[in-house]
């Protein structure tokens, strides 16, 4: 068993997690304080049905790349790689939206929870319904990002839903001990290391995505001699090279692979790769300046804010 490839998934799911995991638990607060706790099985109904439709479309996803794997069609090695590829983007994308937008948002989150709470009550017929699909939404949007994350790197087996579920179990931990029993956590701080950590493992997955798509084109140039022209780039010297990734500019497959330790757990979290092309490189380097320095103007934004009751702003975990 690889729990190297448990890490990651751990990693994902305990902070998306979280995130609805504090939905969650102002919903409860919300429902307490407006004497409906007759509508709590609404909210844990909510979070069942969000994470059995995150398992469904993950199902869905992995069946889909498993099929591709096994099939004999001569173009389907092709379709996986270019399919993984594309979740990859779409899992880069997701994340690195989730991770900005609620870095600015966040404070924001409980007034607009409270909000919808109060909306969902005043329909007096279908107040356990709003409450319900308040509650799923919230799970799936979390559950939805990590799905795409895992298919993109095509993690299968029994290490991956350990970290899943390990990272569930984290999340409902924390979210108990907020709500449930009032332990005083660092959210902010929290929120603010872990986003560090995702920066670094979605760079990584923007290097794999990169591989993908090198993989795919190398594939199919040479399937079919029309095709032969995708491969603008080829090292005859060189004993591995690329398609489209340019020249190699970093190796260190002998002396750290990152198939053993401690490359595996370099690469888990900091997307690490014993051979770096310069495309890859190029990309990597440019998701940390972009995307990153936006994460941390939005934190240094953020800071400025002086929440008026420390307890409250604890509680809302309106802060990245």
């Amino acid at each position: 068993m690889n729990f190297s490839e448990a890490v990651p998934t751990f990693l994902i799911t305990l902070r998306e997690g979280v995130e609805a995991a504090l939905v969650v638990g102002i919903v409860l607060a919300c429902l307490k304080k407006a004497e409906q706790s007759h509508l709590n099985s609404w909210v844990y109904a909510g979070v069942a049905a969000g994470i059995a439709a995150s398992g469904i479309v993950g199902a869905i996803f992995n069946g889909l790349l498993a099929a591709l794997s096994t099939s004999e069609q001569p173009y389907a090695p092709v379709i996986k790689q270019l399919l993984e590829g594309v979740l990859g983007i779409l899992a880069i994308a997701m994340l690195s939206w989730m991770l900005i937008w609620m870095t600015q948002q966040a404070r924001f989150l409980k007034a607009e929870v409270e909000g919808a709470v109060t909306a969902a009550l005043t329909e007096n017929t279908n107040a356990g319904w709003g409450v319900f699909g308040l509650i799923f939404i919230a799970v799936l949007r979390e559950g939805f990002e990590t799905v795409l994350f895992v298919s993109a790197q095509f993690q299968q087996g029994v290490s991956p839903a350990l970290g899943a579920l390990g990272g569930l179990t984290g999340a409902a931990i924390i979210g108990a001990l907020l709500f449930k029993w009032g332990v005083k956590i660092d959210i902010r701080l929290f929120f603010k290391f872990m986003g560090i950590l995702l920066l670094l493992i979605v760079a990584g997955l923007a290097v794999s995505a990169l591989k993908h798509f090198d993989q795919a084109a190398g594939i199919l140039s040479q399937m079919n001699s029309k095709y032969a022209a995708i491969c603008f780039y080829y090292d005859r010297l060189a004993p591995v090279h690329s398609c489209i990734l340019g020249p190699m500019v970093w190796n260190a497959a002998s002396s750290l692979p990152d198939r053993q330790f401690p490359g595996v757990i370099l690469k888990a979290l900091f997307g690490y790769r014993d051979r770096l092309y310069l495309v890859q490189a190029a990309a990597y380097t440019i998701f940390l300046a972009t995307i990153g320095r936006l994460y941390f103007q939005k934190l240094g934004s953020q800071a400025t804010v002086s929440p008026k009751n420390t307890q409250s702003a604890q509680e809302s975990t309106l802060s990245q």
